[in-house]
């Protein structure tokens, strides 16, 4: 008897009903192809002397030169460490909160207030950096902020909250919570929905409180999608948005407020040092590649591995 699996048939048929979604499909393919994958050839940048002139191709081989000098300035190794610092504090103070607000929010049966919470929480996620600066700044100022007002009132002199390093990191993790914590929250109340009502009706039976429910049911039927969501922060431990950093930064904090994405911006547009930020960007890349794999290596040990 022959037990070897037949290849299957091109089924002519079933590919004619799919070809709506196909062509709906075309234009996620191109975009990704087109944004996403052709710019990965401009990485060659990274070993070559670029200049306008030659273009990329023509312009010298340089070879690793640019990696040695990147990673022999200081500056550079000072870069990456505010990078990684920041990064940090967004990803672990800052992941427990929106999986706190989803299980507040899912505990809610007031479906009144539960939207109404809810969009509050949602609307900053919409809201450009500018706005949450200019919220920041009339809040934080050392001029005319209200908060700096009755601090005067009270004991004679302003606090420089956006210029003093600790409070400064303060409100940047703060900022950052504030602003993603309710779209986030979104993607654990919807893993929540899927969790079977009659758990928590036969854990209530046995005698289970609401916070041995949380425990023991909500948030194991959410640890998939809370390490999926775990694992793909993690590939973005060396990125620090350049918007939310690029409006909070002053002279006063550049010692820990100047990162990768803003030294892109100085040197490589400004200072049109492209080949020099191709190599840091290149970096930036496989690290946070690395990171990935490992994290997602570990996680498929507990069989919660995204692939």
């Amino acid at each position: 008897m022959n037990n070897k699996q037949q290849p299957k048939k091109f089924d002519r048929k079933r590919f004619r009903q799919n070809i709506p979604l196909i062509v709906m499909f075309i234009p996620v393919i191109l975009f990704y192809l087109i944004f996403k994958y052709a710019p990965m050839g401009g990485l060659i940048i990274a070993f070559k002397d670029y200049n306008l002139m030659d273009g990329v191709f023509r312009s010298p081989w340089a070879g690793w030169g640019n990696f040695s000098k990147l990673f022999s300035n200081p500056n550079s190794i000072k870069i990456i460490r505010n990078t990684l610092l920041l990064s940090s504090l967004n990803i672990f103070i800052g992941f427990p909160f929106p999986i706190i607000l989803a299980i507040l929010l899912n505990e809610v049966r007031k479906m009144w207030f539960k939207k109404t919470v809810q969009t509050l929480v949602y609307l900053p996620y919409f809201y450009s950096w500018i706005i949450v600066g200019g919220i920041i700044f009339s809040i934080f100022g050392m001029e005319g902020s209200w908060l700096n007002h009755w601090i005067t009132e009270w004991w004679g002199e302003p606090y420089p909250f956006l210029y003093n390093i600790q409070s400064w990191i303060t409100i940047f993790v703060s900022s950052s919570i504030w602003k993603d914590m309710g779209f986030n929250a979104i993607i654990f109340m919807a893993a929540m929905s899927t969790i079977d009502p009659s758990l928590y009706e036969s854990a209530g039976m046995d005698g289970a409180n609401k916070w041995k429910q949380i425990i023991h049911i909500t948030l194991p039927g959410i640890s998939s999608t809370i390490m999926l969501i775990f694992i793909l922060s993690m590939g973005r431990i060396l990125e620090v948005g350049f918007d939310q950093i690029y409006i909070l930064q002053n002279a006063a904090v550049n010692d820990v407020a100047d990162v990768i994405s803003t030294y892109i911006y100085r040197v490589g547009l400004q200072g049109a040092q492209f080949s020099l930020t191709t190599a840091m960007g290149m970096f930036e890349s496989v690290v946070a590649f690395i990171l990935l794999l490992t994290v997602n290596g570990v996680a498929r040990r507990f069989d919660r591995g995204l692939f």
